[in-house]
């Protein structure tokens, strides 16, 4: 389905799914596509999408509608990765159609390899870093000064892609791309600044020195420079500002007697992001001492500072449109997570609720048995709730394991009386077979305890549909692996193989209304924290085999025999 993305504007970070028809876009609530600026007027444009292509048409709006940076007149065809202004809004167009491709799989062939002499040899091998060296030249200059300098800028180039490609952290990013300007270029003082999304000034974000130069004094910046620059979208070089006929005479750049300046562009994909400026800071009383001036700065200075602007801009973009997604991610995580909840804990108020007015009609005709009836309802739903606040907490969380000396074989036991209630009242057959080798170890008992119970409830309420419905639980002792197996196995409905990789999925939950869909995920973050894992076999109708598996650490003699102590008599 094609969506608008919000990357920048009051809206930041909102999705808007695109249907079929007519969508209206604006500030008015009657629009399908609200947006809250008050730049956008109330029906500003609308966008229809007749189920193969959609297509963008301005209503008459004050101040106009925009894509890809050009004013539109009359409807046109979006494509995917278009940018839509609307106002101050900036929204970006996908289409999935757009990226549909062909399928390859019965094309291209991974093959198992075959006898030695079918098979492809491996002739060398080589590291990014190695790659990396075909830059690093060792050239003769005076020999072929041209080649020298093609190579001296492929170089800086290179360095700059990689300086973008390593942070998405963007004030990191622009001091990486300002000391790399410093060692290529002999400024004396640089600038970066980025344009600020609501107010549309600049704003310096990055400042620097060289060596020998006061970092308290002021960098005065001409912003007849900066007008220029962001305006025309153009960098300019200039080496005497005396003699460049676009700046008046009395203009900042003359009375601050800077002779020469570089300030180029932060030009992304779509928009001028910010510009960058360096300057060599050269006194009226310093040039006569020097009878004369040599310009530091070249045209190819120039070329060189507008494409290190552009790769600049677009990590920027990237790093904002990045934020934008995270954050966008993350409203619809709280927003499913609160459904869910709700959900669920509705449920569960249903099911008290129940008991209590049980509870109420039993006092009121002294019936001692719908008392208790109700009360059982009561205390059951208590659980639920308990449970699920315990799971809550223990899956949003990150928390250090609590490490013990302790008894495997009692905690699972433990588990198991739980359990039995549960089995009872389903009819479900449950066994348990502990290893009697297990020797003291050391794991933290509170979280196996709650990992063991939400494997070994699910696998009880998986035979509930099973006249014979059976659970085995049991311990193995690994000594020379130093490895120890908690196995939950039943004989219940099964897993289908799709959604074997779901299981562990946060609120994924094959009980309908009783599951939350957070007892699986909670045991694997529990036994990841332990160094273990989880593992599922299944068959869909012949039950499923869940193997939890831990490191076997054995505590030192001191320590085993005062833990052991404390944790039997907790």
């Amino acid at each position: 389905m094609p969506s608008l993305f919000v990357y920048q504007g009051q809206d930041q970070g909102a999705l808007f799914e695109l249907e079929e028809g007519t969508l209206g876009v604006g500030r008015d609530k009657a629009n399908h596509i609200q947006i809250h600026d008050t730049e956008v007027s109330r029906r500003h444009a609308e966008i229809r999408f007749d189920g193969v292509a959609c297509f963008v048409a301005d209503l008459s709006s004050s101040n106009g509608t925009y894509l890809n940076g050009e004013r539109i007149e009359q409807q046109q065809q979006l494509s995917s990765g278009d940018r839509l202004q609307i106002g101050g809004t900036m929204l970006l167009f996908t289409d999935p159609g757009d990226n549909a491709s062909e399928d390859l799989s019965d094309k291209i062939d991974i093959v198992h390899p075959g006898p030695v002499s079918e098979s492809s040899r491996i002739v060398r091998a080589m590291s990014q870093r190695e790659g990396s060296e075909l830059l690093n030249f060792d050239f003769d200059g005076a020999a072929s000064p041209w080649l020298a300098r093609a190579r001296s800028n492929l170089q800086v180039m290179y360095r700059t892609a990689l300086a973008v490609s390593h942070t998405l952290d963007i004030d990191q990013l622009l001091n990486r791309i300002m000391q790399l300007i410093f060692e290529w270029v002999e400024a004396d003082r640089g600038c970066i600044m980025l344009l600020d999304e609501q107010s549309k000034t600049l704003a310096p974000k990055v400042r620097r020195n060289r060596q020998g130069h006061s970092s308290a004094e002021k960098l005065a910046i001409s912003k007849t420079i900066l007008d220029y620059v962001v305006g025309h979208n153009e960098g300019v070089l200039t080496s005497d500002a005396r003699e460049d006929e676009r700046w008046d005479q009395t203009a900042s750049i003359v009375q601050m007697g800077i002779r020469e300046a570089i300030c180029v562009p932060m030009q992304g994909r779509y928009d001028v992001v910010g510009v960058i400026y360096i300057d060599t800071s050269t006194t009226p009383q310093r040039v006569i001492q020097q009878r004369g001036h040599q310009n530091k700065f070249t045209d190819e200075h120039l070329k060189l500072m507008i494409a290190i602007a552009h790769q600049a801009a677009l990590a920027v973009e990237d790093t904002r449109y990045y934020t934008s997604m995270m954050q966008a991610e993350r409203l619809a995580a709280v927003g499913q997570t609160i459904a869910m909840l709700s959900h669920h804990i509705k449920n569960i108020l249903q099911g008290i609720r129940g008991g209590s007015y049980l509870i109420e009609m039993g006092l009121s005709a002294h019936d001692e048995n719908v008392v208790r009836k109700g009360w059982n309802m009561v205390e059951r739903n208590q659980g639920k709730i308990s449970a699920l606040v315990m799971d809550m907490l223990t899956f949003s969380k990150e928390r250090e394991p609590d490490p013990v000396p302790g008894d495997l074989n009692q905690i699972v036991g433990e588990v198991v009386e739980l359990v039995h209630v549960r089995a009872d009242e389903l009819k479900v057959a449950l066994q348990w077979h502990p290893a009697e080798d297990i020797p003291i170890l050391t794991f933290d008992p509170e979280g196996i305890h709650r990992a063991v119970l939400n494997v070994s409830t699910n696998a009880v309420d998986a035979c509930e549909e099973k006249p014979d419905g059976k659970v085995i639980i049991s311990t193995q002792y690994y000594p020379t692996e130093s490895l120890v197996r908690i196995v939950v196995e039943d004989n219940g409905s099964g897993i289908d193989p799709e959604d074997l990789d779901k299981i562990f999925t946060l609120f994924v939950s094959r009980k309908g209304g009783r599951g939350t869909g957070l007892g699986l995920p909670v045991s694997q973050k529990i036994l990841k924290e332990h160094g273990g894992n989880i593992h599922v076999t299944s068959q869909l109708g012949q039950g499923s085999r869940f193997t939890i598996e831990l490191p076997a650490l054995v505590p030192s003699a001191s320590i085993q025999e005062t833990g052991a102590g404390q944790t039997l008599k907790s």
